[in-house]
């Protein structure tokens, strides 16, 4: 079982490149949540780093943007660390 603080570090991983994805997109938080099927409150906590999320919660967000999943848990995705093309 992971720590706590790996599995917290995965969920500012996730919720940082969510939200540069999005931006990058031009997608609103609002947006974001009718394509996904969540509310755009439960979508701000997940890009604030809040809220825990099942892997079918994080495909839906993943296909809404269509970013592939891999690269929303991806620490480098985003960064500046290191270009990915789609």
């Amino acid at each position: 079982m992971k720590d706590s603080s790996e599995a917290g570090e995965a969920r500012a991983v996730f919720a940082t490149n969510l939200r540069r994805a999005g931006r990058l997109q031009e997608v609103s938080q609002e947006q974001l949540a009718l394509r996904s099927g969540m509310s755009r409150v439960f979508v701000g906590q997940i890009e604030r780093g809040e809220r825990s999320l099942t892997i079918d919660s994080m495909g839906a967000l993943a296909s809404a943007l269509g970013v592939p999943l891999k690269d929303l848990v991806d620490p480098e995705y985003l960064s500046g660390a290191k270009t990915k093309s789609k």
